[in-house]
């Protein structure tokens, strides 16, 4: 967890005219965590509270995640590549988060972390090895609390919907959220494209962005997001979302970009 120097730091540099992807890069603090920072800043929020923290959800009277921002980051990295699941002896009643990174993307394992973290600060994270990915693990017995669409069976074979504090989340913090979803079901690449004309083949490039679900219901949150958004998308067939044009693809590089 980063410390207030390191928080205060990140400030007088967003300050100075540095945007966030400069300031992440400088200091090697995601761009989420800092986002965070800064919005704590403006709603006049503390900037740093430190130690354990009750789960908001059995509270006596229940209130949302917090950091917000990093909630809805890390339940479109659930949505996409993660599960929950018990550990030990039943009775405990702890869980396991789980979310699966391919080992070429090592900043996607950090961020993952990073927002794991920051709803979570007491809970320990692991890496654990896996063939061909790395296994990003926390535990906790309120994981099931603060992702409710866990249950029985794989996300695509049962219905997927937000209760209504995680919408009022994702409503807010929809770049978050279209970006956990696409840095784990999606990714960005280049496009090409065979034209047969009169003189030839003629081969065009453009990037986009691709987002692959089994589940519908998925689907529908990742689009009604970017439908908040306000960035235009095609349904390519029955799990693949395309994103093409070119302003959109400009929009998402502006709080997406290539996983790294």
């Amino acid at each position: 967890m980063y410390d207030i120097t390191m928080r205060n730091r990140v400030l007088v540099m967003l300050d100075q005219g540095l945007t966030l992807s400069e300031v992440s890069r400088r200091t090697g603090v995601s761009r989420y965590a800092i986002r965070e920072w800064r919005l704590r800043v403006e709603q006049g929020r503390d900037l740093y509270v430190g130690g354990p923290r009750d789960c908001p959800r059995c509270a006596e009277l229940p209130r949302p995640p917090d950091p917000p921002g990093a909630y809805s980051h890390l339940l479109g990295l659930y949505l996409g590549d993660g599960c929950i699941s018990p550990v030990g002896d039943p009775a405990k009643s702890v869980w396991a988060l789980r979310v699966i990174c391919a080992n070429a993307w090592p900043g996607l394992m950090q961020e993952c972390a990073d927002s794991i973290r920051a709803v979570r600060p007491e809970n320990k994270i692991r890496f654990i090895p896996r063939e061909g990915c790395t296994e990003v693990n926390s535990h906790s017995k309120h994981w099931t609390c603060l992702f409710p669409q866990h249950g029985p069976g794989m996300k695509h074979t049962r219905k997927i919907e937000l209760a209504g504090w995680q919408q009022e989340i994702v409503d807010e913090f929809s770049e978050e959220f279209v970006r956990g979803l696409l840095h784990s079901d999606g990714w960005r690449g280049t496009n090409r494209v065979r034209r047969k004309l009169k003189d030839g083949d003629h081969w065009y490039e453009y990037p986009r962005y691709n987002f692959t679900n089994v589940s519908s219901d998925i689907q529908r949150l990742f689009t009604d997001a970017l439908d908040r958004l306000g960035i235009p998308w095609t349904q390519m067939n029955r799990k693949n979302i395309s994103i093409a044009k070119r302003d959109a693809v400009a929009r998402l590089d502006e709080f997406v970009g290539p996983k790294h």
